[in-house]
């Protein structure tokens, strides 16, 4: 670690640095803490069998080191798994801390930190981490997942917060490796993985930057769920929280006795969850946080970082009104620009919901250096027309197509998350108008527009099987609704949606270009139809042709018969997928033809709430 980086905020490498290292016959501690009056480290050795001793802990006296901000000690006989905590002493009183750079954490309730070695993995995927790209001219269809809830041991579908149910890193990595690849997914996201004291916060108030949670096993199983998914050619990415942590004392906050990461100030230091907001102008903070970013991707190979509230750097407090937050905005294009480059082929996607200007455009051209930005107004947009009544429908008709307004200001990416299935919002399924019979015609056509919109896709785990009751984290996703066969279909039809995207380049290639998009029929409220036109950008199949796919949907709860729809350059259209195929639970049987092509116009027979995709033959020259 170079020290004058670390002040400035240039420095990428400090947990090499700070934290508890294996050196030798023992382990030597460091720690930040320019206020402290002295700090002793507590070391508990592991005992024989595995397990801490319940007696005292060694006390170690730490010196002062470097400039005198930074604390020192080797201790002979540490070893791997041993627990450590830092007592800082300030002002006459001292506090318990865990080493902000810890590599590992006890399982909650308790919050020791662990000392690993993350040295002497076997990684098995240099092609994959040699050839990986951000994928913006690439499918990327990604499962967010919890991993604590997805599955449960046992199986039970009673809540429950009893740490044996969890799987560990190692146990889940063959099943969920073999779900995604039979669902259709090519990517998946965790919710944070640092290491939290409270199962309810999902991760998003963190105290281990470092750490990943003991909840499901240690550094080197991490690891190994990784590489697995890397060998089975899906990716990784991981959720990360740049804004605020957790107030417990233990934690970050008056970590030397005053406020070293935080604000002083709460006016601006405390966030709307109640959490201690990053002090992003100091540049110790952005050490620690540009540390961590790179850490995970570097050790642990993940291929992406979702970063959490990105809106809260922004602009003060999230409120445009208090205006943009500069030194914070400077600190996500340093992070940014430095990730990319020591971590090649990387994807960093921000959530922020705000219409703040190159967000996705790189550093060098003044924006802020993410790969992709979630396109909360297509979200919010899309659910909100969904959930209104078809005599309403055509007063709102262009819900639908206003985020093609805007879509080409950035690299937008498409999520219907883990925050819209919570907190009395609904789960997808369930928003959608109507009683339980009409939800699920109008949830298929809703996950083909998605597919038919441009933008890489993201959905959480249970969605694909329609899941009717809102996501808890103490209780496993309701996979028993696979036995009754309205849900199972509804799972079919995700299955073959995924690989019906993964498998036609024209939903994916032209992402972000716009002659790879085009509106077929954009101007019909009365009969609240739409038509999207996907074709394949700079590159032609075969025999020499673009791809193109057509999309139609009818979103009122009227039928549509003979349904005429110009398609320029066209011959014949082949049904890819249709909502209403009775494999999926609608009414018309799979082969039936009920669109044709001739002469340049489609024409269709339009169910209530149904959409097709169809593959376009050109005429001939």
């Amino acid at each position: 670690m170079n020290i004058q980086d670390f002040y400035s905020g240039h420095e990428f490498f400090a947990h090499t640095y700070l934290g508890a290292h294996l050196e030798g016959e023992g382990a030597t501690f460091r720690t930040f803490a320019p206020a402290a009056d002295g700090i002793v480290v507590l070391w508990w050795p592991l005992g024989d069998d595995g397990e801490a001793p319940c007696d005292e802990p060694r006390t170690v006296e730490m010196h002062r080191v470097e400039d005198g901000n930074f604390y020192e000690a080797s201790v002979p006989g540490v070893r791997e798994g041993d627990l450590y905590q830092f007592r800082i002493y300030h002002g006459g009183s001292y506090v318990d801390h865990a080493d902000p750079y810890g590599y590992g954490t006890e399982l909650r309730p308790g919050h020791r930190s662990v000392v690993r070695d993350l040295g002497g993995y076997p990684w098995g995927d240099a092609r994959w981490m040699g050839e990986r790209t951000a994928r913006a001219n690439a499918p990327l269809n990604i499962y967010e997942l919890h991993l604590g809830s997805w599955r449960k041991r046992g199986g039970s579908e009673e809540a429950s917060d009893d740490p044996a149910e969890w799987y560990s890193y190692e146990e889940i990595a063959d099943p969920l490796v073999e779900y995604l690849t039979t669902m259709g997914f090519d990517c998946v996201e965790f919710l944070p993985l640092a290491e939290h004291p409270l199962d309810a916060s999902w991760g998003y108030q963190p105290t281990g930057f470092f750490s990943p949670t003991s909840r499901y096993g240690t550094a080197r199983q991490l690891m190994g769920l990784v590489d697995r998914l890397h060998a089975a050619g899906i990716a990784a990415i991981l959720d990360f929280v740049p804004v605020h942590f957790a107030v417990d004392s233990f934690g970050l906050a008056n970590y030397d006795g005053t406020a070293l990461y935080e604000y002083p100030n709460d006016a601006v230091g405390v966030s709307e969850w109640g959490s201690h907001n990053f002090m992003h102008s100091r540049g110790e903070v952005r050490s620690f946080l540009q540390s961590s970013a790179n850490y995970w991707l570097g050790a642990y190979h993940f291929d992406g970082l979702r970063m959490d509230a990105i809106s809260r750097i922004i602009y003060w407090q999230g409120d445009e009104a208090r205006g943009v937050n500069g030194n914070a905005v400077d600190f996500l294009r340093v992070m940014n620009s430095g990730v990319h480059a020591l971590d090649p082929g990387c994807m960093l996607i921000a959530e922020d919901s705000t219409n703040y200007d190159g967000v996705t455009r790189p550093v060098e051209q003044g924006g802020l250096g993410f790969d992709y930005k979630w396109d909360m107004g297509w979200m919010h947009d899309t659910l909100e027309f969904f959930q209104t009544g078809p005599e309403w429908r055509h007063q709102n008709y262009h819900k639908l197509s206003f985020s093609m307004m805007y879509y080409y200001n950035e690299r937008y990416l498409l999520p219907l998350s883990h925050d819209e299935v919570v907190h009395g919002k609904a789960t997808v399924a369930q928003k959608m108008w109507g009683d339980y019979d009409l939800k699920f015609p109008q949830a298929r056509s809703l996950y083909l527009y998605m597919a038919a919109h441009p933008g890489k896709k993201l959905n959480f785990m249970g969605s694909e099987v329609a899941q009717l009751r809102e996501w808890d984290e103490r209780r496993q996703q309701d996979w028993f609704l696979t036995t009754y066969p309205v849900h199972d279909a509804f799972r079919r039809y995700c299955h073959d949606l995924n690989q019906l995207y993964l498998a036609h380049p024209s939903l994916w290639e032209g992402d972000y270009d716009r002659d790879g998009f085009r509106w077929l029929q954009v101007d019909d409220p009365e009969h609240v139809v739409y038509a999207i036109e996907r074709s394949t950008v700079g590159r032609t199949d075969d025999e020499g042709e673009r791809e193109r796919i057509a999309f139609v949907f009818n979103l009122s709860d009227r039928a549509h018969e003979g349904y005429e729809l110009p398609v320029p350059d066209a011959a014949s259209a082949e049904v890819l997928i249709d909502t209403e195929w009775d494999c999926y639970g609608g009414t018309i049987a799979r082969g039936d033809e009920r669109a044709t092509l001739e002469d340049g116009t489609l024409t269709a027979d339009l169910s209530p709430f149904c959409g097709m995709a169809l593959l376009l033959s050109p005429e001939e020259g």
